[in-house]
Parts: structure tokens; sequence; C-alpha cells
């Protein structure tokens, strides 16, 4: 521990140099802007930086720290289009705004956006201190993980849709499988064959998560807005208290600290994510601790929780890189890309060979959650005044950042096309009550599935047995299935107990009467 502290002590002296505190600074601020953008995400504003940092001859942990800051930044400013607008700025900011929004439409964007900030800042806060106590331990555990128990825990994040719409779960469900139907289009990266492209050349790489999210979120919402013809100050009030209370900050505590535990242990396993952490975290709140039905109407609790959880993940998902050198996340495999060009391979030598590198980059971690609470608090009553802008001025401008975040990816009218014909189909089935955060969540976890399924029986030659052979497995499975099994049970006896209520109370005054 001694040593750990010392190390510590090292890496906040790298960190407090006067070009890595602008460096941080910096990367905080522009990695908020591009998270606010829906659709680039901490994957396109770390790739963006990428060459542009090194090309500026910055030293490696000044890079390093600036690329952290920019992917840190980018999962607190996810929210904000996720609360305000209902576009998820990314796919790790999907659950905050089955909250958000009806808070934002309540007149508590405020409350909404600030609750986030705090909760992102804690849920990063607790991964950082993770990083430093349990690396190594958390990265020998997330080694034991192979392809079997990927797929199980995949299936567990599957069984974890049917708690988003305990009403609704077939419609969950459709919503689930039209999402895993998206993710086989393209090039079979095991046989080489093309899927389901209908012979269209443009379809040879697949959907990218960008068209999908941005067609049946930012599309979809702005057909909504013009079919309700209402302006937006009509439609999403705006109220004057723009701070959360300590009444509130009392009610997110523990659920906070939970989630960002659960974040911080989903976000060491590599591939695992933000997106599955979050998932996790919003149904494991849902289950615990919503007894009114109030999640998905605008539960304070249901933005604290995934906020803190996708933010700790995204922390978390350091641990394989630096101790592993194995990519925790889309965003982390882009940071070893430019460790790469500075002839640095991260794994467990680093911590010996780069300790000034390793331990600053650490560090810098703290003060740039620092930073970004300090930035993001103040800017909220600068995020409300999106809630004020007319539907004449809102709807183009969607429109617009959309379309430019769509057609940057390939730089073609197809993914425009595209995103439009998915903006449509998700209209109609927003229309029809089915929730689209299932069918992006399959969507992403769809191709991480099917790789670990078919590297599972290729290393058996077909046997399915391997699929359960690991106690990590099988405690997967087992927790998958109380997830699908629970839940209806609890819901049938609680319309049980409403049956038994009314009878009850007309039982009474006759008992009372004959008495």
């Amino acid at each position: 521990m001694m040593d750990t502290l010392t190390h510590l002590a090292t890496g906040f002296g790298v960190a407090f140099t006067p070009m890595n505190l602008f460096v941080a600074a910096l990367g905080a601020l522009i990695g908020t802007v591009v998270g606010l953008l829906p659709g680039l995400g901490p994957i396109n504003g770390v790739a963006i930086l990428m060459p542009l940092a090194f090309a500026m001859k910055l030293p490696p942990e000044t890079s390093l720290i600036l690329l952290a800051a920019v992917y840190i930044g980018c999962e607190y400013g996810g929210r904000i289009s996720s609360i305000l607008l209902n576009v998820p700025g990314d796919a790790g900011a999907i659950m905050t705004a089955l909250d958000g929004y009806p808070m934002a439409r309540q007149g508590r964007g405020g409350v909404a956006l600030s609750i986030s900030a705090w909760s992102s800042f804690i849920g990063s806060l607790v991964a950082t201190a993770g990083i430093v106590l349990f690396a190594p331990l958390l990265a020998g555990w997330a080694l034991s993980f192979g392809p079997a128990e990927y797929f199980a825990l995949m299936c567990f994040a599957f069984a974890c849709l049917a708690g988003l719409l305990g009403d609704a779960p077939v419609k969950a469900g459709v919503a689930a499988v039209l999402g895993l139907s998206l993710s086989c289009v393209g090039l079979d990266s095991n046989s080489g064959v093309y899927r389901f492209t209908g012979g269209d050349i443009h379809l040879s790489d697949g959907i990218q998560f960008v068209v999908v999210v941005i067609g049946v979120f930012s599309i979809s919402e702005i057909l909504l807005m013009i079919e309700s013809h209402h302006a937006a100050p009509g439609a999403v009030k705006v109220t004057g208290r723009k701070l959360f209370n300590l009444q509130e900050a009392r009610e997110t505590w523990w659920c906070t600290l939970r989630s960002s535990v659960v974040g911080f242990v989903v976000g060491v396993l590599p591939g695992a994510g933000a997106t599955v952490a979050s998932a996790m975290t919003y149904t494991m709140e849902k289950r615990l601790t919503d007894k009114d039905g109030t999640f998905g109407r605008g539960d304070i609790r249901g933005v604290a929780a995934p906020e803190a959880a996708n933010n700790s993940a995204a922390t978390g998902s350091f641990v394989p890189m630096l101790t592993l050198g194995v990519p925790g996340s889309g965003t982390t495999a882009v940071m070893m890309g430019a460790l790469a060009l500075y002839n640095i391979t991260p794994g467990p030598a680093l911590f010996s060979q780069q300790p000034a590198l390793v331990w600053g980059f650490i560090a810098s971690l703290f003060l740039a959650n620092v930073m970004l609470l300090m930035m993001n608090i103040p800017m909220v009553g600068l995020f409300t005044k999106l809630l004020s802008v007319p539907n004449w001025l809102l709807v183009p401008s969607i429109l617009s950042v959309s379309a430019v975040g769509v057609y940057a990816v390939h730089a073609t009218t197809f993914d425009l096309v595209l995103m439009a014909v998915l903006g449509v189909a998700g209209y109609l089935l927003r229309k029809q009550d089915v929730p689209m955060a299932p069918l992006i969540l399959g969507f992403v976890l769809g191709g991480l599935m099917e790789q670990n399924l078919r590297r599972a029986l290729s290393i058996t030659q077909g046997d399915v047995s391997i699929l359960f052979e690991s106690p990590i497995s099988v405690g997967l499975w087992i927790c998958a299935a109380l997830m699908l099994v629970v839940p209806p049970l609890w819901r049938a006896r609680a319309r049980r107990r409403g049956h038994r209520a009314p009878l009850a109370e007309a039982v009474a005054p006759v008992q009372e009467a004959g008495g």
C-alpha cells in the first residue's frame, strides 16, 4: 500500500505540471462538447484528436492525459442530449434518457443535468480509486473470462432487458430481436460471406451504430415533435431550479454508490463496456428501489444510477488496457493505437517500465473529474436554455447535426437514406409503444454475443457443453434465469395483493357490524 501511495504521489507530480493541467482541462471541455453532439461519441472524439496530439509532438504521458480527458468528458456530455432532446450522445447514455427526458418534460431538466453530473463524478471517482487499489487483482479476474463466459454475460444482459419494461416484456423482446437482426447485416468475419446485404455494397461493412441510434432516436423524435404541433416551451417546461437539493442528493446517494461499484467491475471486463453497465444498474435499481413504479416516468434515481455506472465503467476499462494490454472498450483500443505511435506497448510491464506515464495518467483522472464537475455544474443553466428553443428552429438544428454526424461515418448519401428509413420505422414502433432502448442494446451487444458464441463452439467443435462448464458461466446462467422468472412472479404476487385489498375493505364493515 505504501508503494502504491508513493507511486500515486509521483503521478500527481506529473499531472500537476502546467502543460498537463492545461491539456486535461482542454480535453475535458472538448470531450463534453463532443459528447453533447448526438452520434459522435468518445471513439470519434479520441480518434480525431489522436493524430493531432502526435503531430504536436506532445510527450506520451501528455497525449494519454489529453485523450483520457476527452474520453471521460464525452461520457459526461453524452447525458446532455439524452436528457434534453431524448437523443443519446452514445450507447452508454441510452438508459439515462429513460428517466432524464421525462424529468425535462416535467420542468426538471436542470435538476436532471446537475444530478447526472454529480453521479458521473462519483462514478468516475470510485472507478479511479479502484484502479489504484485493485487493478492487478481485477485484471487477473477478467483474464478468467473466456468466450463462453462472455456469451453467458451477454445472455444475462439480454435477460435484464425484460426488466426494462415490466408491463410490456413482449414489446421489449421484439425490439431486442430487431436490434439483433440489424447487427447481423454485413460481412461475416468468420466465413467472409456477405449477410442480409441485398447485394448492396454500402451494407458490406454492416449498419453503423451512428446511423441506427440517430435514426431510431433522433429522426423518430423529430417526427413525433412535428406530429404534436407543440412548440418546445409547451412540450418541455423550463424550471427556475437548476441544481439538485440535499434531499435529492440523499435519495440518490446509495444507488449512485452501488451503480459505481457495479459499473467499475463491468468496465474491467474487456468488451463489456458502459452500455452493459448502465443497462444492468438501471435494471438493478428498478428492482431494488422502484416500489411505486416511477422508473421510466421521471425518477431521479433512474438518472443517477446509469450515469454513475457508465462513467465508472468507462474509467474501469483502463484497467485491462494498462495491465493486460487488452482494450477494455472501443475507445481504449484507439488509445492503445496512440501509445503504439510512441512505441509503447501496454501490459503488465508498463507499470515498471513507464511508471511516470502510468501513474501520471491515473492521477490525471482524478484531476479531470474535478475539472469536469466544475465545468458541468455551472453550465447547467446554459444547457437548459436549449429547452426554450422553438420547434421551427430546434427541429432543423437537430436534423442538421444528426445528418452531419451520420454523413461523417462513410461520407455517403446512402447512410442518410438509411437513417431516414430507420427513423420512420422507429417512429412507427414508438407509436405502438415499442421501446427503443432494447433495440439499441440488441444492436450493440449482438455482434459481441455472436462472436463469443462462435469462438466457444469452435474450441469444442460444436459441443455446447462448454457454455456451462465454468463456475462463472453457471453463475451467470442462474442469474439470467432468475431475471426472467422472478419479475413475472413478483408482478403476479402484486396483482393478487391488489385484488385482495378491495375484498378486505368490503368485508371489514360487515365484520364490524356483526361484531
